[in-house]
């Protein structure tokens, strides 16, 4: 029995990339010492990561899964947290859209009639943007082939030429420690963003929660809020929210 339940934390790990302590209790109605018992036992294995809050996926922090897999993950729910942080694109502003799917997601329901003018190093959501009418700016600078996104040092510089009323940003994890991702250039590019922003909101399904990536992005503080789904655990939340960070739950 005991085996039986292990093997379906991890699979239920693996499939979603989180699981919360709750979730774990309800599903196989254990106590909360049997649950974390599991979870020890799992990460002594290498099978789990024991995160706050739960379990997470077992990641190599320099791993960064491939842009297909990243899209097809989690659709739906991507789809959710987009319509939710629509809410906080202010009319004529200037907003900075981020690289991933779930700001990719953002970018396609925002209408001409808003009016305002669109920042990206996305080469996906700058298409989206235009598409929809909208004003798109572009930096420049060298392309990253499968993620389609725009780096290096000219892109850094002109950067620094704009400021952001508001900067929808992807995360490749997200811990108590902040934001972090997985590529240098890339978290340098998001790190200059925030820092020329006037408030930072970012998009991050339960997936993201307990990952923590190679590269610090920003500390928790430097954002105003953060959009996410119901599978994220509340105690999760809660120490965000202790930050100062305004959360939204879709």
């Amino acid at each position: 029995m005991n085996q039986e339940r292990r093997n379906e934390i991890v699979r239920l790990v693996n499939l979603r990339g989180f699981l919360s302590n709750d979730e774990m209790t309800a599903r196989f109605n254990v106590s909360i010492e049997t649950v974390r018992r599991d979870l020890a036992f799992l990460q002594k294995a290498g099978a789990i990561e024991r995160v706050y809050g739960g379990a997470a996926k077992k990641q190599l922090f320099n791993t960064e899964p491939s842009y297909s897999s990243r899209e097809q993950e989690n659709a739906e729910v991507k789809r959710a947290i987009a319509a939710g942080a629509t809410e906080l694109v202010p009319n004529g502003a200037a907003v900075f859209f981020d690289l991933g799917t779930t700001v990719l997601a953002l970018a396609a329901l925002i209408k001409r009639d808003s009016k305002i003018t669109a920042f990206t190093t996305a080469l996906r959501t700058a298409a989206a943007l235009a598409e929809n009418g909208l004003k798109v700016v572009l930096p420049g600078g060298e392309i990253r082939g499968g993620e389609l996104s725009l780096y290096g040092a000219l892109t850094s510089e002109n950067l620094d030429r704009f400021n952001f009323d508001v900067a929808f940003i992807g995360a490749g994890g997200v811990t108590a420690a902040g934001i972090t991702d997985y590529v240098v250039d890339e978290a340098g590019i998001r790190a200059k963003v925030i820092n020329n922003a006037r408030k930072v909101v970012v998009l991050a399904d339960h997936s993201k929660f307990g990952v923590r990536a190679v590269c610090n992005v920003c500390p928790l503080s430097s954002l105003y809020a953060l959009v996410t789904d119901s599978e994220t655990p509340k105690a999760v939340l809660k120490e965000i929210e202790k930050a100062g960070v305004k959360i939204i739950i879709v």
